[in-house]
């Protein structure tokens, strides 16, 4: 039998390519890829970065969903089962909505390692069930990386570090996808992994490398000799903490992304994220990172209710002075199974009850209404706010900041990023989810 895994991309405009800055290796892909018996045929569509061959001859089309690719992934979905081929859904998405996701396909919730054997043995036997509920345990079995072969990716491993984070911010997906709970890879498996890589620059997937304090030191203190370079994802808490943040740097480390997520003290206790206020005075903390020769790519979301216009220009102010490699400022998105989604649900301000399936919907758009001001304002601020910040003056300064903190290839992979970032923003707008018109199914 034959698998085609598949990738969604958002959605397309009509006539126009996907578009997207950070165009990295799937690895959750590369990792079905080595589960797979020998014995299973595969082949790998990215609908970000090509298109799918929708006549390919196959048994089996195995889509991986977030929230954002879900209508996507089911407009694929209903054009590969109009020819009678077998879909399974797995992901973020398929956990949190596995009912919804259950009406296009059978569905693997949590993760797939302890289960995709017997999903691909049951298709064998022609009795697959509608859901397979994996487990958050881990194998030792690695990514298999050829399923990226003739792909134009960045020039980044992918490598797996933990899994979930012990916080409980209300907006946050993956609390919810885990239950509060911070699962650390092995550090033999991890380290292998690494030495396997045939790049020299890693991005270590973790939503909280640092959630562990203990498995992360050791792992830092193992990462040492490889002499490699990398970037993850971590909470400010690192900040108060000069021996973590040493060992960091000399592990490889040259940029951590850290959800500031807001300056404003209400918004930040709506969130159940209070906690970052007690770890003291944020310029300080900003600078004993910095001081550390890591860069920040910072993250900001907006829409909370203690958030107004001057917010923004608060935010934008504070990034600006700190020069940050990089920066998002994002609105806020009710994600199913979130706090932030049944609370806004029950204030009657959802504009949508499924935004994720709503065809009107568009990317760069709220799907509710904000306490302080209307939801096109609030879109249009984001915007605005990022656009100022990729002006060329503020580019031009956080680059010179960055080439202080950080290696040579960062320092260039920063022009690359940071350069484009303008012109992408006015790209990505109003990018509908799902399909373009002439690809939905008739």
């Amino acid at each position: 039998m034959k698998i085609t895994f598949i990738l969604p991309a958002i959605g397309k405009k009509p006539g126009k390519k996907y578009i997207g800055t950070w165009k990295m290796e799937p690895l959750t892909i590369a990792l079905l890829k080595a589960l797979t018996p020998a014995r299973f045929e595969t082949e790998f569509f990215d609908d970000r970065i090509e298109l799918i061959n929708y006549n390919t001859d196959t048994d089996i089309v195995a889509i991986t969903l977030e929230t954002y690719t879900a209508l996507r992934g089911y407009d694929i979905a209903a054009k590969f089962k109009a020819r009678g081929k077998t879909v399974v859904f797995g992901g973020y998405h398929a956990t949190l909505c596995p009912d919804e996701v259950m009406e296009h396909g059978s569905v693997i919730t949590g993760n797939a390692e302890m289960v995709w054997e017997q999903v691909l043995s049951d298709c064998e036997s022609g009795c697959l069930k509608p859901r397979y509920d994996g487990e958050p345990g881990y194998t030792s079995i690695h990514p298999d990386r050829r399923i990226y072969a003739n792909k134009k990716y960045l020039p980044i491993t992918l490598v797996e570090t933990g899994r979930g984070c012990g916080h409980n911010c209300e907006f946050c997906a993956i609390s919810t996808y885990y239950c509060r709970r911070y699962i650390p890879r092995p550090h033999e498996d991890i380290i292998t992994e690494l030495k396997q890589s045939k790049h020299k620059y890693h991005f270590l997937v973790d939503d909280n490398l640092t959630g562990n304090r203990e498995h992360a030191m050791g792992l830092f203190q193992k990462m040492k000799p490889l002499r490699i370079k990398w970037a993850g994802q971590g909470t400010l808490a690192i900040a108060k903490d000069p021996e973590l943040l040493r060992a960091m740097k000399e592990s490889g480390c040259e940029l951590i992304l850290v959800g500031f997520e807001s300056l404003n003290e209400q918004s930040l206790k709506q969130m159940n994220k209070s906690w970052e206020s007690a770890l003291g005075e944020r310029d300080e903390l900003v600078r004993n990172i910095h001081k550390a020769g890591i860069g920040i790519y910072a993250t900001f979301v907006f829409g909370f209710d203690g958030d107004i216009e001057q917010t923004f220009t608060e935010t934008l102010m504070f990034a600006k002075k700190h020069k940050f490699y990089t920066a998002a400022f994002n609105h806020l998105l009710p994600f199913p199974g979130t706090a932030t989604y049944e609370r806004l649900k029950q204030e009657n301000r959802l504009l949508y009850d499924k935004w994720w399936l709503e065809r009107k919907y568009r990317y760069g758009g709220l799907s509710f209404t904000p306490a302080n001001m209307t939801h096109e304002n609030m879109s249009k601020l984001c915007r605005d706010t990022r656009r100022r910040f990729a002006r060329l003056p503020v580019v031009f300064m956080r680059g010179m900041a960055s080439f202080g903190r950080n290696s040579l290839i960062i320092w260039w992979l920063f022009w690359a990023m940071n350069l484009r970032l303008g012109e992408e923003i006015d790209q990505k707008m109003n990018v509908p989810l799902g399909g373009n018109l002439d690809e939905l199914p008739k």
